[in-house]
């Protein structure tokens, strides 16, 4: 069963999209805000992380980099979850690291594919 970090401030949002991945069969894992994140992937390693951008404490853009910078995470596959689809938003979510971008509120069919095309390319290597 693969791993998903979910991280992600708004317990309505946490709460449904961990529950519509279980039932798809992923193992989620939660983090409320940028550093229990970077935390949580330290110590979970998950397979994926779904990283909410607008979070309290560290935001996703700089908990994406300090993920990505830190040898035992930065192979982790990040989709940027983000209600911002303001021009230059996915430019600025890949900058920071993210592998993928995705917009709220969340499509589950073309977010499951994001997920699995990440996942299949990582273990491809």
């Amino acid at each position: 069963m693969k791993k998903i970090l979910l991280v992600e401030d708004n317990e309505m949002n946490r709460d449904m999209l961990s529950r519509r991945l279980e039932r798809k069969g992923y193992d989620v894992v939660v983090a409320v805000d940028g550093q229990d994140g970077v935390d949580r992937a330290a110590r979970e390693l998950p397979d994926l992380v779904l990283m909410d951008m607008s979070l309290p404490v560290l935001d996703g853009w700089e908990a994406t980099r300090r993920l990505k910078a830190t040898p035992a995470t930065g192979h982790i596959p990040i989709i940027a979850l983000t209600a911002h689809a303001m021009a230059g938003d996915r430019e600025h979510a890949m900058g920071a690291g993210c592998d993928d971008y995705d917009t709220k509120p969340i499509d589950l069919a073309r977010l499951l594919t994001k997920i699995e095309n990440l996942l299949a390319r990582h273990a491809r290597g």
